[in-house]
């Protein structure tokens, strides 16, 4: 797989911007960083890349009085997103009974106490170039919000699966049956790799909406979808017909100011929105059919 390497330089170059235009970058699809004194370097497989998505997010960038230049080039011909998550990859605490870590974490129950008693949920991730490592502000949204439900034994569908760990953590929730797809092939295999690292068994498919028909279930009981907001809005129409009546449907991967937009296109659809988190501007909608 061949990357291309977006080199930024933000005028002034704050920390909050920085955070913010890493942010914006992923939106449009670079899925690793790295930063210099100056510079911050994104990396974008190059079959994925759009120069005129790019440049309308930064024309729309959401920090006022902020001057983004970028040049792109080819990048070194290496695994850009395995190596950065590899070197980046720090344990992640979600409502403090579930554990995010590498695969190659020792001793991850150190790093929570137990409550009441058990021992918290615990996935390994081995990212490679999928993404997903669960430190975005939306994959622990939709994390969270996995969490505080009752999944035992439903049915669920997890659309843009990345490495899995919306997947993985439904089914050590205990749903009966869940099923995940992916447009890039390296999110696919690393899902599969990912479920049997952690003992899980689920059925993941390479495709975009089109291969939600082709599952061996047909209807599930809760979609979620961490994708970006033109994705969702597009796609949204195709998760509602693969929900159950009284389902429920996840949504993550876009900012706060864009909830509107999403809300309208949900109601449209029949949908009623039951909850809305925010965490540093990203944002996390939770449906339901009625």
């Amino acid at each position: 797989m061949r990357y291309i390497q977006i080199t930024f330089k933000i005028t002034p170059d704050t920390e909050l911007a920085r955070e913010l235009l890493v942010a914006m970058a992923g939106e449009v699809g670079c899925d690793s960083f790295s930063e210099e004194e100056n510079v911050v370097m994104g990396y974008c497989l190059e079959n994925a890349f759009e120069e005129a998505a790019l440049k309308e997010a930064i024309s729309n960038f959401i920090l006022p009085n902020i001057e983004i230049e970028y040049k792109v080039e080819k990048a070194e011909d290496k695994n850009w997103n395995e190596e950065w998550e590899r070197d980046n990859f720090t344990p992640i605490i979600i409502n403090n009974n579930c554990i995010i870590c590498s695969v190659k974490e020792e001793n991850p129950y150190r790093l929570v106490e137990k409550v009441e008693g058990r021992e918290p949920l615990l996935v390994r991730i081995d990212p490679k170039q999928a993404f997903g490592s669960g430190t975005h502000e939306t994959t622990q949204m939709i994390v969270s919000q996995l969490l505080e439900m009752n999944l035992n034994g439903t049915k669920v569908l997890d659309c843009g699966c990345g490495t899995g760990i919306l997947s993985i953590i439904a089914a050590k929730c205990g749903a009966e049956t869940v099923c995940g797809y992916d447009i890039d092939e390296w999110s696919v295999r690393n899902t599969i790799e990912n479920a049997e690292a952690n003992n899980v068994s689920l059925e993941v498919k390479e495709g975009d909406k089109q291969v939600i028909e082709n599952f061996s279930e047909k209807k599930f009981d809760v979609v979620v979808a961490n994708i970006n907001r033109n994705i969702l809005l597009a796609d949204m129409s195709a998760f509602v017909c693969a929900m159950k009546t009284k389902g429920i449907l996840i949504l993550s991967g876009f900012y706060e100011e864009d909830v509107s937009l999403l809300e309208e296109k949900a109601l449209s659809l029949g949908l009623r929105k039951s909850q809305c988190k925010v965490n540093h501007k990203w944002a996390c909608l939770t449906f339901y059919q009625f």
